[in-house]
C-alpha cells in the first residue's frame, strides 16, 4: 500500500509538472504570437511611404513597401531595432551594372527623381542612411538647417553623379552625431566653405569627397580642427595649389590620407608629422617634387604608399625596406635616380603590389635573390634589358605590367609559360619586343602587346582570353589560323585589335566561332577580298573597324543582324554598291569615306536617331541631300558630356576599362577620338541641288563639310543656330548670294572655308569672320570686304565739295599751285635732312624712330 501511494504521489507530481510546462509553453506561444503583432511605428511607416511616393522607382525595388504588408520592418532595405521596432537603418544602394559600351554606368534601374531629406525628421532614431550609386537629380532639405536629425551617424549619398546639391554642407554641418560622410561623385564645385563646415562635426571619423570638383583646400592654413578624423579622401578634385600645411598637422589618429589625382605641387615636409597610426598614404598623379623624406620609413603601421606619377627626385630610401606592414608600394613615373636593389625590400614580407621605374633609376637585383614577398600586382617602367630573374619566383602574380621599356623575354618559352600559367592581366606595351609569335599560346585574360615589333603570324589564344591587343606591330601572313581554330572550344574573347600590322590575304568566313566579340579592329593592314557573311553572327558586336585595307565588293546584308553595332568604320577601302539597309539603326559613328559607294543618300539615314558621326566623303554618291536631317536627333543635343567610346571588362579584384579610338578627319587633320564628336562630312561626291534648311537644325554639330560637290543656292540664316560649330567647309560648290549675317555668332569656329563659290556682297562684319585669312574666301569674284583686299562699293570714299571746287579751277590757278608745291618740296627736303641729322645724333630719338620703322615694316609684311 505504501508503495502504491508512493507511485500515486509521483504520478500526480509528474502530471502537475506536465500541466505547468504546458501552461508555460502556451503562455510563451501566446507571448511569441503577441510579439509578432508588435509592428513598426505607424508614423514611421507613413514617412517611408511618403518617401517612396516622392521618388521614381523604375525597377520596382520598393515594391515590398506596401500598406498591405503591415510591418515596415520587413520591407526591403529597412532595418529596425530588435526591441523598440524603431527604424534605425535605411539601406537602398543601387547595384552596379557595368556597361558593355559607354562611359557611364547603367542607372536606368536605380532610384531617381527628387530626394527630399525632410523625411529624416520623422525617423528620429535613424542612424544609418545609404542611398549610394542611385540617380537622384536634385536634393531638398528645407527646414533641416536648424533641426537636423540627432541620431544619424552614417550618411552615404555617393555616386549620385547627376545630383545637384547647393549649400549641402550648411545642412550637414548641423548633424553633430555624424561619423561617416560619403559624397563621392556629387558636383560640389560651388561649395567654397566645405572645410569649415566639416570641421565643426565633433564625431566625424571618415570623410569621402572623391571626384567632387572641389577647388578650395585652404593651403595656407596651418591647423584644421578635426577632433576625431581617421579617414580623409579627396581623390580626383581640382586643387591647384601647394600641398596644404594643415594636412601634416592632423592628429595622430589619422589612418588614411588620399589627395591623389589633383594638381598639387610642392614638397613633403622634412620633419615627421604626427602620423603614428597612418596606414594609407596616396598622393599619386600630382606634381609633387623634391626627395622622398626619410620619415616615411618611420610610419611603422603604413600599409599602402602610392607616390606614383609625380616629380619626386633623388634616390629611393633604402629604409623603406623596414616597413614590415607595407602591402602596397607604387613609386613609378617620377624622376627618381640611383639604384634600386634587394636592399630596398629586405623586410617587406607582406608586400602584394609593387610599382617601380623612372628614366634614371637603375635596377640592380642579384640574379639569385628570392624576395620575402609574393606579389599579386607588379608594374615596372623604363627597365632594360632583361627582366629581373626574381619575377619567376612569384607564384601569385595576377597582374604584370611592363611598359615603356626595352626588354627582352629570354628565354622566350620560359616567359610565355610563366605568363600563361598565372598572369591574368599582361601588359607589355611599347617595349620594342621583336619576338616571333607564331608558336606562342596566349592564356591571360587580358593581353596587351601593342606598340612593339612582334613578328610572325598572329599567336594562338586560349578560351580564357577576353581582351587581345596586338596593334602596331609587324605581324604578317593570313589571319585564317587565328580566326579558324582547329578546336571548337567556346571562347570568351570580347575585344580584339590587330590593327596597324602587315596582315594580308582574305578575311576567312569563321566569325561564327567568336560570338562573344564586342570590338573588332583589323584596320591599317593589307587585307583583300570581301567581308564574309558570317560577320552577321556576331549579335553582340559594338564596334567594327576595317579601315585602310584593300577590301572590296558590297557590304554583306548580314551585317544588319548586328543590332547592337554602334561604331562602323569601313573607310579607305574599295567597297562599292549602295549604302542601304545593312546599317543598323543603333549606330553612333558611321565612317565610309574614301570608297566607291554610289547612288543616292537614302532617306533611311534620317531614321538613325543615335547617329553622331556621319562620314560619307570621297565616294561616288549623287543626288540631293535628304530634307529629313532633323530626324537625326543624336546631332541635336547640346549636351557637353560626350558619349565616350568606352568599354568595361570586370576582372578578379579589379575592373579593366579601355577607350575605343575612332579616326576622324576634322579641321584638315586626322586624329583618334575617344568620344563622339558630332560630325557630318559628305564632301568630295557628286551631290547637287539646294542644301535643305533642316541640315542647319542639327544644333549639336561641331564639324560640317559639304565641300567639293555641286551644291547651289543661298545659305539660310539659320546656319547661325550651329553655335557649337568648330569647323565649316563649303568650298568648291556653286553657292551664291550673301554670306548670312548670323554666321558672325559662331564663336567656336576655328576652321572656315567658303572659297571657290559664287558668294557676293560684303563679308559680315564682326571679329569672328574677320579673324580668318583671305584664303577662307578666295575665288568668290563678287565678294568684298575684310579680310579681302577688295573694297565694297558702299565703303568707297566719295569726293567732298571742296575737292569738287578745286577740280573746277582754271589753269592759271593750277600754275600758281605748281609753284607753291615746288617751294613746299624744297622746304620739305631741308626739314628732312634736319630731322635725319637729329635722328643720328640723338640716341633716344633714334631708338624711337627705328622702333616705329620696325612696326611699319611688320605691318607691311
Amino acid at each position: 500500500m505504501a508503495v502504491s501511494s508512493f507511485f500515486q504521489y509521483h504520478i500526480e507530481f509528474l502530471l502537475l509538472c506536465l500541466l505547468l510546462c504546458t501552461t508555460i509553453f502556451n503562455y510563451s506561444l501566446v507571448m511569441c504570437n503577441n510579439s509578432k503583432t508588435v509592428l513598426c511605428d505607424e508614423n514611421e511607416k507613413n514617412t517611408l511611404l511618403k518617401f517612396k511616393y516622392g521618388i521614381i522607382d523604375p525597377s520596382g525595388v520598393l515594391s515590398s513597401w506596401s500598406i498591405k504588408k503591415r510591418d515596415c520592418c520587413e520591407w526591403w532595405g529597412v532595418h529596425c531595432d530588435n526591441i523598440t521596432n524603431k527604424v534605425i537603418e535605411l539601406s537602398l544602394p543601387c547595384p552596379t551594372i557595368y556597361p558593355v559600351y559607354g562611359d557611364y554606368l547603367d542607372k536606368s534601374h536605380c532610384l531617381t527623381g527628387e530626394l527630399d531629406m525632410s523625411f529624416l525628421f520623422d525617423l528620429k532614431f535613424l542612424s544609418y542612411l545609404d542611398l549610394r550609386n542611385n540617380d537622384f537629380n536634385t536634393i531638398q532639405y528645407h527646414g533641416l538647417h536648424e533641426n537636423s536629425p540627432s541620431n544619424l551617424h552614417h550618411l552615404d549619398l555617393s555616386n549620385n553623379d547627376n545630383l545637384k546639391a547647393s549649400n549641402i554642407f550648411h545642412w550637414i554641418s548641423n548633424i553633430s552625431s555624424l561619423q561617416y560622410l560619403d559624397l563621392t561623385g556629387i558636383n560640389l564645385q560651388k561649395e567654397t566653405n566645405w572645410l569649415q563646415s566639416v570641421t565643426v562635426l565633433p564625431s566625424l571619423s571618415k570623410l569621402f569627397l572623391e571626384s567632387c570638383g572641389l577647388q578650395n583646400i585652404y593651403p595656407t592654413l596651418q591647423y584644421v580642427n578635426f577632433t576625431a578624423l581617421k579617414v580623409l579622401d579627396l581623390f580626383d578634385n581640382e586643387f591647384v595649389c601647394e600641398l596644404p600645411s594643415w594636412v601634416f598637422n592632423l592628429s595622430s589618429d589619422i589612418s588614411m590620407i588620399d589627395f591623389s589625382l589633383n594638381f598639387m605641387y610642392g614638397q613633403l615636409p622634412e620633419t615627421l608629422p604626427h602620423f603614428q597610426n597612418l596606414e594609407y598614404l596616396a598622393l599619386h598623379d600630382n606634381d609633387l617634387n623634391g626627395p622622398i623624406p626619410n620619415w616615411v620609413s618611420q610610419l611603422q603601421k603604413l600599409q599602402k604608399l602610392n607616390l606614383a606619377s609625380n616629380s619626386f627626385s633623388g634616390p629611393v630610401p633604402t629604409t623603406l625596406g623596414n616597413l614590415s606592414s607595407l602591402t602596397f608600394l607604387f613609386l613609378f613615373s617620377n624622376n627618381l635616380t640611383g639604384m634600386i636593389s634587394q636592399r630596398n625590400f629586405h623586410s617587406l614580407s607582406k608586400l602584394k603590389s609593387l610599382g617601380l621605374g623612372s628614366e634614371s633609376l637603375i635596377f640592380d637585383f642579384d640574379p639569385q635573390w628570392i624576395p620575402p614577398f609574393q606579389l599579386q600586382f607588379l608594374i615596372l617602367t623604363f627597365m632594360s634589358p632583361k627582366l629581373p630573374s626574381w619575377i619567376y619566383t612569384q607564384n601569385s602574380l595576377t597582374l604584370l605590367n611592363i611598359v615603356n621599356s626595352r626588354i627582352t623575354l629570354e628565354p622566350l618559352d620560359k616567359f610565355w609559360k610563366f605568363a600563361a600559367n598565372q598572369v591574368e592581366y599582361l601588359d607589355l606595351q611599347n617595349n620594342s619586343i621583336s619576338d616571333d609569335m607564331s608558336n606562342v599560346m596566349l592564356n591571360s585574360k587580358i593581353v596587351s602587346l601593342g606598340y612593339n615589333n612582334l613578328r610572325g603570324s598572329v599567336p594562338r589564344v586560349s578560351p580564357n582570353v577576353t581582351l587581345l591587343d596586338l596593334s602596331h606591330n609587324s605581324l604578317s601572313g593570313s589571319i585564317s589560323p587565328f580566326l579558324c581554330p582547329k578546336t571548337k572550344e567556346k571562347n570568351t574573347l570580347k575585344y580584339v585589335d590587330i590593327s596597324h600590322n602587315l596582315l594580308s590575304k582574305e578575311i576567312p568566313n569563321c566569325w561564327m566561332y567568336w560570338k562573344s566579340l564586342l570590338y573588332i579592329n583589323l584596320g591599317d593592314n593589307n587585307l583583300i577580298g570581301q567581308i564574309p557573311h558570317s560577320i552577321g553572327s556576331l549579335s553582340n558586336l559594338i564596334s567594327l573597324s576595317l579601315y585602310n585595307n584593300m577590301l572590296s565588293g558590297e557590304v554583306p546584308l548580314s551585317l544588319k543582324n548586328c543590332q547592337k553595332l554602334r561604331l562602323l568604320n569601313l573607310g579607305e577601302n574599295e567597297f562599292s554598291g549602295v549604302i542601304s539597309s545593312w546599317i543598323g539603326q543603333s549606330v553612333i559613328g558611321l565612317q565610309l569615306r574614301s570608297n566607291q559607294f554610289s547612288g543616292n543618300i537614302s532617306t533611311e539615314i534620317c531614321q538613325f536617331h543615335s547617329l553622331k558621326i556621319l562620314d560619307l566623303s570621297n565616294n561616288r554618291l549623287s543626288g540631293s541631300i535628304p530634307n529629313c536631317c532633323r530626324n537625326m536627333t543624336g546631332m541635336i543635343s547640346k549636351n557637353e558630356s560626350f558619349d565616350s567610346f568606352h568599354v568595361t571588362i570586370p576582372m578578379t579584384n579589379v575592373t579593366f576599362e579601355f577607350n575605343v579610338n575612332f579616326m576622324l578627319l576634322i579641321k584638315g587633320i586626322k586624329l583618334n577620338y575617344t568620344h563622339s564628336m558630332r560630325v557630318v562630312d559628305i564632301s568630295s561626291n557628286n551631290l547637287f541641288g539646294l542644301v535643305p534648311s533642316e541640315l542647319f537644325m542639327l544644333i549639336g554639330l561641331q564639324s560640317l563639310n559639304l565641300s567639293h560637290n555641286q551644291l547651289m543656292g543661298k545659305i539660310p540664316q539659320n546656319i547661325g543656330n550651329l553655335t557649337l560649330l568648330e569647323s565649316l567647309d563649303l568650298s568648291s560648290n556653286v553657292f551664291s548670294g550673301q554670306i548670312p549675317e548670323s554666321m558672325s555668332a559662331l564663336s567656336f569656329l576655328e576652321v572656315l572655308n567658303l572659297s571657290c563659290n559664287n558668294f557676293e556682297g560684303k563679308i559680315p562684319s564682326g571679329t569672328q569672320l574677320q579673324s580668318f585669312t583671305n584664303l577662307s574666301y578666295v575665288e568668290n569674284p563678287k565678294l568684298c570686304g575684310p579680310p579681302l583686299t577688295k573694297i565694297c562699293p558702299q565703303d568707297e570714299k566719295l569726293p567732298n565739295a571742296k575737292q569738287m571746287r578745286e577740280d573746277d579751277d582754271d589753269n592759271d590757278n593750277s600754275q600758281v599751285y605748281s609753284w607753291f608745291y615746288m617751294g613746299l618740296g624744297i622746304g620739305f627736303a631741308t626739314s628732312f635732312w634736319a630731322v635725319l641729322i637729329a635722328v643720328f645724333f640723338n640716341r633716344r630719338f633714334r631708338h624711337f624712330y627705328f622702333k616705329c620703322l620696325d612696326r611699319v615694316y611688320d605691318m607691311v609684311i
